[in-house]
């Protein structure tokens, strides 16, 4: 069974956490979460007192497109990875072809980005896309069986192959990434992704959750 895109392996902490972290200053610990714990929780997240939201910590596999793993890996205070690496690695790899609608118009008045509409060509180009994809990954099949390296042989395989990678980071770091990401003129493909962590992390920091990505 083909493995999820976003898997959380484990967590450490809870709101509760973040308001002992928070309240350590005074000498003071609480033993279970209260209403006003949460009023707490949400001036910390107002004023931009995020040091309490760092003690939690949160562990993901994640399997993305390396064109979405760069832009992903650009966030990089409050999280460390561990990547698949070709080097070592030489299955076949599997490569994300996106759906005709995916082949989005480009949108003059923006830079970067794209226009909700398809290509009028989207059939077109998603056979071109495809084949270009094969050819990538026969290649590198038959340059692996030449007795070509594996880190020389997969400089050939295209930027839409999947890789995979644990991550651990703090939930402040995380409710940066999110806000970051699933803003309106980030791309399409990695509002997915964080998208997916924000449900999870809405389950397991509920009321932190809420307060810093309000």
């Amino acid at each position: 069974m083909e493995r999820p895109n976003v898997e959380i392996l484990c967590s450490m902490g809870d709101d509760l956490m973040v308001v002992n972290a928070a309240r350590v200053s005074f000498a003071k610990e609480a033993a279970e979460f209260k209403e006003q714990d949460g009023k707490l929780i949400n001036y910390l997240a107002k004023h931009n007192h995020i040091s309490p939201f760092f003690h939690p910590q949160i562990q993901f596999r994640i399997r993305m497109p390396i064109f979405v793993a760069r832009e992903w890996y650009r966030h990089q205070i409050g999280f460390s990875r561990n990547e698949v690496s070709r080097r070592y690695v030489s299955d076949r790899p599997d490569c994300w072809i996106p759906e005709e609608s995916e082949f989005r118009e480009k949108d003059p008045k923006v830079k970067q980005g794209s226009r909700d509409s398809a290509v009028e060509y989207s059939h077109e180009a998603q056979a071109l896309f495809e084949q270009a994809v094969s050819n990538s990954v026969i290649t590198y099949d038959v340059l692996l069986k030449m007795n070509v390296a594996p880190e020389i042989a997969r400089t050939v395989l295209p930027q839409c192959m999947y890789t995979e990678f644990i991550e651990t980071g703090s939930l402040a770091a995380y409710a940066r990434l999110y806000k970051l990401r699933t803003s309106p003129d980030a791309q399409r493909e990695i509002q997915t992704y964080a998208n997916q962590i924000g449900a999870i992390l809405e389950e397991k920091f509920p009321v932190s959750w809420k307060a810093l990505t309000a």
